[in-house]
């Protein structure tokens, strides 16, 4: 395992190498701050890359690309090998991340403001919401049927949005004593959203009025399609390089689109494998995985069963299962790392660090592994060899000391199948903030573990 930082050993030309894949991966990044952005240029890079959609095969032989889009909220892709029934080799990111929904009915006016009701989606400190940019992405279906696709507050000539904070002049006595996660409540997650009133004295919610009129002449939405809309409130803005050496990168959405990028690329640049090989990238993980389009649906055997459907001449469901079975995945997902300034959490032996390559978390959970896979040191070892003897820079990571807290990752519903699964990213600092941290180091090692992870035995 790696012992030292890695950009100590690097030549200029490694760096070269690594600079120019970060800026590779910022840029897609930036193109895609929701999981339906994600899939959606995801989907267009598999078909610049050859890859044709599994609805359009009779058969599958060795080699074929093929990929699947379940509901423009995850995608899957393979590349066939010699026999699908001799297990996948897959590696599965999520494409979700932490953010605020719009609910079903949003728009209010209070004291002359139209304001936005949001609902947090998974796990984050919500004061980090407050008096910060952000911008509102999604789809709408209008009533006629009509999708209307929305990304305002990207451009520099586009507005942005934000929720409004107590000044600390005025914060003794509604927010001073309130616990951390409490600073703003789930309620007071409120975006401004207008100001400017309606002539008309007639109406009697101006400000709200103004708006919907608005919205109703620049995309054709009015009050009642907000109801068949998906529409998420993300950070204003690209990812940034970090630090005056440029080693790290900053911005929303690295967990755990970091994992879908490099697994990604891998795959793309697969030349020849022998053995079946897919890139599985799911949503809600930031939820627990609930929902037809998360790893705890039954995708997983949807695709891989219509993949023997289109090999195998006497298909059963027990070909389906024993495929399953013999499968080894790659639960890749980020994991913590040191950091600096909160030290007292980490297990300073068992804690992965920034630029020391792909980190490996033997289990995830809490309070006991709880809710968690715990992968068996057969897989480890067989993992561990390929690794090095291919020069794979990683290293053992963890979510923190025992009882100090935990979190999960898709592990378990992987090894609900049999796949043998053991979870594998790269480490980042400030995770679930609208700001996370990474290396660019262990961006490209990553990148460079999974490719290798793709030639397995």
């Amino acid at each position: 395992m790696t012992k030292e930082n890695l950009w100590k050993n690097y030549t200029d030309e490694q760096k070269k190498i690594i600079f120019e894949f970060a800026e590779k991966y910022k840029k897609y990044l930036d193109s895609a701050k929701t999981e339906r952005e994600f899939v959606d240029l995801t989907e267009e890079e598999l078909k610049k890359n050859r890859f044709v959609d599994i609805n359009e095969k009779n058969e599958l032989k060795k080699g074929d690309k093929i990929y699947f889009n379940n509901r423009n909220k995850n995608i899957i892709a393979v590349i066939v090998g010699n026999n699908i029934k001799s297990g996948i080799n897959m590696i599965v990111s999520h494409v979700d991340s932490p953010r605020l929904d719009l609910k079903p009915n949003p728009i209010i006016e209070s004291e002359e403001f139209a304001l936005l009701n949001t609902h947090y989606y998974g796990g984050i400190k919500k004061y980090q919401w407050a008096a910060t940019p952000l911008a509102l992405h999604g789809v709408v279906f209008l009533k006629n049927g009509e999708k209307v696709t929305l990304s305002i507050g990207e451009q520099d000539d586009e507005p942005v949005f934000s929720m409004p904070d107590i000044l600390p002049h005025l914060a003794y006595n509604v927010q001073d004593n309130r616990k951390a996660r409490d600073v703003i409540k789930g309620e007071e997650l409120k975006l401004l959203f207008g100001n400017m009133p309606l002539n008309d004295e007639n109406e009697n919610k101006k400000i709200k009025q103004f708006v919907l009129d608005k919205l109703k002449k620049d995309y054709g939405i009015e009050e009642d399609d907000f109801f068949t809309a998906e529409l998420e409130v993300v950070p204003a803005g690209k990812l940034r390089d970090v630090g005056l050496d440029k080693s790290m990168i900053g911005g929303y959405g690295q967990d755990d689109r970091i994992c879908a990028y490099t697994s990604l690329r891998a795959l793309f640049d697969v030349k020849e494998t022998e053995k079946t090989v897919m890139v599985y990238l799911t949503d809600k993980e930031e939820i627990g995985s609930e929902g037809s389009t998360s790893l705890k649906s039954t995708l997983p055997e949807y695709i891989v069963g219509k993949m023997l459907l289109l090999t195998e001449k006497n298909y059963n469901d027990q070909i389906l299962r024993e495929t399953l079975w013999n499968s080894k995945a790659l639960s890749s997902d980020v994991t913590a790392a040191l950091n600096p300034v909160f030290k007292s959490v980490h297990d300073m032996e068992n804690v992965a660090r920034l630029s020391y390559g792909l980190a490996f978390a033997k289990y995830t959970g809490s309070r006991g592994k709880v809710m968690a896979n715990d992968a068996d040191a057969e897989f480890i070892q067989e993992i561990r060899q390929i690794f090095d003897k291919n020069d794979i820079k990683y290293q053992s990571g963890g979510f923190g000391k025992v009882d100090e807290g935990g979190g999960g990752t898709v592990a378990k519903f992987l090894a609900y199948y049999g796949i043998r699964t053991i979870d594998a990213g790269p480490a980042l600092l400030s995770m679930h903030s609208l700001f996370e941290i990474s290396s660019k180091a262990d961006l490209y090692e990553t990148y460079r573990a999974y490719k290798v992870f793709f030639e397995l035995k």
